[in-house]
């Protein structure tokens, strides 16, 4: 016995099924242009919304989120997330291209190098100020302003105009 139906009962079941479709279709569209069913589901909706609202009111008056307020934090959140991915690429982008251009010009070894030469000069200076045979000693810029009266009482000295 097979468990396969005939071809008839086949194209009958179609029939049916699509009769059915079509008369549930002709069922709602009667329904939607009733003015009763219509005023009916828009003040059902209407009701839906004003609990809705009233739902919010309460949430916010115990200080607990509501579930738009979750959304939009959640909307805001995953915006400060990419922000900050981008910042983040950014970063990278500029470190490796710093990165080249120290390890390409070598220019860490040069900074040091300057660095060094110039120490090794001031010392080198330093020495040579220190031998000089009773060179006149530089003046410390606090001395330099004062103007020494004849009484011995240092005074602030006058300034030129420019």
């Amino acid at each position: 016995m097979s468990s396969t139906p005939p071809r008839d009962a086949e194209g009958l079941r179609d029939r049916i099924a699509s009769q059915g479709q079509d008369a549930l279709g002709r069922l709602a569209q009667d329904l939607l242009e009733n003015p009763l069913v219509h005023g009916a589901i828009a003040r059902a909706f209407e009701a839906r919304e004003k609990a809705s609202q009233a739902q919010e009111v309460a949430m916010g008056a115990l200080n607990i989120p509501s579930a738009a307020d979750i959304e939009r934090l959640t909307r805001r959140l995953r915006s400060v997330s990419q922000r900050l991915e981008g910042i983040e690429d950014a970063v990278d982008r500029l470190d490796q291209r710093l990165g080249g251009v120290s390890v390409v010009a070598g220019l860490d070894t040069r900074l040091t190098s300057i660095d060094e030469t110039l120490t090794a000069l001031a010392r080198e200076l330093h020495a040579v100020r220190e031998a000089l045979p009773d060179g006149p000693k530089p003046v410390p810029r606090e001395q330099e302003r004062l103007d020494v009266e004849s009484d011995g009482s240092p005074k602030p000295a006058k300034r030129k105009s420019a």
